[in-house]
Order: C-alpha cells, then structure tokens, then sequence
C-alpha cells in the first residue's frame, strides 16, 4: 500500500485497550487506508497523480460566492467570513473574478461595515471582530481601488480601542468574551490598514504569551489546553505584535509536529482527536515561520519535523470532492467553503515549503498561489494592500 506514498504510514496502536476515541481514529484510518490502496493502484499507471482537480474546486466555489444552500443559514451572523473563504480560495487557485463580481462583494460588506466602526456579521448586526478581520482580509484579496475604500480607517481604530482591557487582551466585541483570537484579528487588521500603535497593543504581547501551555502550544486563555486553531493566532499574533522572542519555540515545534498524523499525514487540532483538513492551515502554518526563525539565528532549518509531502497527500487523496469540487474535514463529510478555503490554505503552505518545484506531490500543474501564513492572504494580494495602505495618510487617532 504504501509504495506510491511519500513515507510508511504508521496506524496508531491502542495498547489493547478499546475506547470511543480509539474506535473512532480507527474507523477515520480504515477509510483511509481503502483511499491510499485505491491512489496506490492508480499510481502504478500514472505516476504523476494524485491529481488537484483545481477546475471542480472553482466551479465549486463559484456556485457559492452568491447563492448559497439553505443549509447555511446557520452562518447569517457570519456572511463577510462567506466572503473571505471563497475569495481566499479562489486566490490561491489563480480565479479571478469579473469587475462586476468583485464590485458586488465590495458593496455588500460595505452594507456590513458599522457606523461606529469595525465589521458585523451581516447588515444591521452588532460589530464583531471576527468578521471585522474576516471582511478586512476579503476587502484585500479584491484589492480594487474600491475594496480598500470601504474600510473607516479611524473609525475601525476606535473600535479596537473599545475593545481594548487595561490588561493587553481584546473582547471579541462589546460585552463579549475575551480570548487569543481577539488579539489575532485586532493585531492583523491594525497592520494591514496601518493603523497600528503601540499604545493601542501595550501589554498584549505580555497577555498572549500567557497563553502558551506547559505543551508548547496555546488556548484560548491562560490556563486552558492547546488547540490549533488559538495556537496559530497566539504565535501569528506575537509576530504582528514583534514579541516572538517571548515565545518558546522549541516547546511549540515539539507540539505542533506530534500533531501530525502518522497514518493520515494531515492534522489533528488536539491531543487524541481526529485528523481535520482545515488543521492542514492551522499547525502547518507555524513551520515556515519557525523555519524562517531559525534560519535568521543561522540554525538550520528543521522541516524533517512536518512532511509537507504526506500533508499534500492527505489533502489529494482523502480530502477532495473530486465530482462536484469542494474540500473536505475527512474521508466521509461533505464539502464546505469553510473547509475549501482552509485545506487550500494549508495545501499551498506545504507546496511552497522549499524554494523549488520538487515540493509539489502529483503534477506540475497542482501548484496553488504562494499564501502567507501569517495573514492568511494570497501572498500577491497582501503585499498589494499592505503597499497601498502604507501609502496612505495617517489617521487622526481621537
């Protein structure tokens, strides 16, 4: 089975001891096996699949940028995060859209866009830095003239700073909860829209990296267990802020390579739980960012610690809706923009891992737009804005 893969996959042993959670990851591996013993075959007569079926994926996502299934009317607090996964994933796959379409997004999170400041999650709503960061990012992949105009610069300021606790850390909004996220979004559109000050993030370094568990990676909050999803706003957001220094590298690496699968070869989001394609963003982003690091401090870079290889082949074989296009969580669910956008996001960071072709698994032609794992952005589409906002005139702060 595994002459065709990258590395040996290795089933996860139970010592004997049968529980919910061990029956689950095996019912996840024995899909998974049937998919790599049905890739292995077909490898044997083409040697270039697997195949990223990247035309299915936009026709996919095309057919939700303005209709969606009714069984998304759970995310009517969420429309701009619609926005940005399905602007995102079309980023990465090199579509773009008419001068019309993009005209029509602009105009609806506009209507999202609150008098006060920040972005709620639909018209009329109540601002939210969620969708604050998640309509920013989605303003900027557009990158029109007419996107970045959207954004009240001085108004989105005020807005963080209603957010802000004396103690660094952000709500979510107001009267809201208060966890690493905040602090991502608030550090990610501050820098984005230049609007950032060191007075509006005084102490949230400080905040952030009590975060980080006795693990290596970070919750939600001090005191809680890591997950990958707070992991990756907590060390992103101690790169917005410039403190990566306070981080302790070493114990994240550690962490976050124990979550990769060793049969799967994608992510699992926590200890004990199963592999989940959007983790393929969430943990896979760290490494070229610690790799980056490390280089700086001449260390060598560590990249034997996450296969990129195996991580493209989890996303190939096992996570594609090859048929009617859309990414998937794992063998057995149903495509998703939220998972479309996030598996995409990770499958790109794994491509470019290295500075050459040889890091793309299948064909040549499966290569996805360079993003950053920072921001989350098309690469092309940051710089852009982050150029054009450098050049605009700075704010009148109160």
């Amino acid at each position: 089975m595994n002459k065709f893969l990258s590395v040996p996959r290795v089933k996860t042993d139970n010592e004997s001891i049968e529980t919910t959670t061990s029956e689950n990851q095996s019912q996840v591996e024995r899909k998974i096996e049937k998919l790599f013993e049905s890739f292995c075959s077909k490898a044997q007569c083409d040697p270039e699949c697997p195949v990223l079926y990247k035309q299915n994926h936009i026709n996919y996502i095309k057919n939700h940028m303005f209709t969606l299934p009714e069984n998304y009317e759970c995310l009517d607090s969420s429309r701009p995060w619609l926005c940005y996964w399905l602007c995102q994933s079309l980023a990465l796959l090199n579509c773009k859209l008419s001068i019309l379409e993009k005209s029509n997004v602009v105009s609806f999170l506009s209507k999202c866009q609150h008098e006060s400041g920040g972005f709620c999650g639909g018209p009329n709503q109540m601002p939210h830095l969620a969708p604050t960061y998640a309509a920013v990012c989605a303003l900027c992949l557009i990158g029109t003239e007419e996107a970045y105009a959207v954004i009240n610069r001085e108004n989105l300021y005020r807005f963080l700073v209603s957010l802000r606790l004396p103690n660094g850390s952000f709500r979510m909004h107001k009267h809201g909860e208060c966890d690493v996220r905040a602090v991502y979004c608030s550090a990610t559109v501050a820098r984005l829209t230049n609007i950032y000050t060191d007075v509006l993030f005084e102490s949230s370094a400080q905040w952030v990296i009590r975060c980080q568990t006795y693990e290596g990676g970070f919750g939600g909050v001090p005191g809680v267990e890591a997950h990958g999803g707070y992991t990756f706003c907590g060390f992103s957001a101690l790169l917005l802020l410039k403190s990566i220094h306070m981080c302790d590298t070493k114990s994240l690496l550690r962490w976050v390579a124990n979550k990769q699968m060793s049969f799967e070869g994608g992510f699992q989001g926590r200890t004990n739980k199963l592999v989940d394609g959007c983790y393929s963003f969430w943990q896979a982003a760290i490494f070229p960012v610690i790799s980056e690091l490390l280089e700086s401090e001449n260390q060598r870079p560590m990249w034997s610690m996450y296969d990129y290889q195996a991580l493209q082949e989890y996303v190939l074989i096992c996570c594609q809706d090859r048929y009617s296009g859309g990414l998937i969580d794992k063998p057995g669910k149903p495509p998703d923009v939220y998972h479309t956008c996030y598996v995409l996001s990770g499958l790109s960071i794994a491509q470019h891992a290295v500075d050459n072709s040889s890091c793309v698994v299948g064909k040549p032609e499966n290569v996805l737009n360079k993003n950053n794992p920072i921001y989350n952005i098309e690469e092309t589409s940051l710089q852009k804005a982050l150029q054009y906002f450098s050049m605009t005139e700075p704010i009148n702060y109160f």
